[in-house]
């Protein structure tokens, strides 16, 4: 199974310290780079810039390979490369 994460679930799952869930519902979660520098930009909460900056084994970060649909150009990178990682690596969800 693949399973692509956004920067929301993964920030709120730290948040409320309940990140582990990934790992025990899906094993392996892959997130894209641009999902990295969200999750570590001084917005983010303190908390969720100290998970990202140590990642556990279970997350896998990747860059996307094919450019942006003109479709996506509305969404933020985390969102767009989110949705493009997920297509290319065919992801479950």
């Amino acid at each position: 199974m693949i399973i692509v994460a956004d920067t929301s679930p993964l920030n709120y799952l730290v948040l409320i310290n309940e990140i582990g869930v990934l790992q025990k519902m899906y094993g392996h979660v892959v997130i894209p780079t641009a999902v990295r520098a969200e999750l570590q930009c001084p917005p983010a909460p303190e908390l969720v810039r100290l998970w990202i900056s140590d990642p556990s084994s279970w997350l896998e970060v990747r860059t996307p390979i094919g450019a942006s649909d003109a479709s996506l150009n509305e969404l933020d990178p985390g969102e767009r490369d989110a949705i493009l990682l997920a297509m290319e690596l065919r992801a479950d969800n």
